[in-house]
């Protein structure tokens, strides 16, 4: 949990999210490139806040990316992100 652990620190810290949810699929993804036996290999992230407003989705994955990139630059072998406003969550 040492990953998820950072991205939770990490995505909390940046973008006050008033949700968050880090999923580690790595186990779905055994056998397959990019996948460690030890699992946190692959992630899907769906986050929610208002640093979101006005900004695209492209955007909203790069400010994600930009606090992440350690992390991806490692262990971190996919990542499937959802990025929301409140309002777009709400919906």
């Amino acid at each position: 949990m040492r990953i998820h652990n950072a991205l939770k620190e990490k995505l909390t810290t940046a973008f006050a999210p008033t949700s968050l949810e880090i999923i580690d699929n790595s186990a779905k993804h055994a056998g397959h490139s990019g996948a460690h036996p030890e699992g946190e290999s692959h992630f899907k992230v769906i986050i929610v806040s208002n640093l979101f407003d006005g900004k695209s989705r492209v955007e909203r994955q790069r400010m994600v990316f930009d606090v992440i990139k350690d992390e991806m630059s490692g262990h971190i072998h996919a990542m499937e992100l959802k990025t929301m406003t409140p309002a777009e969550a709400e919906k």
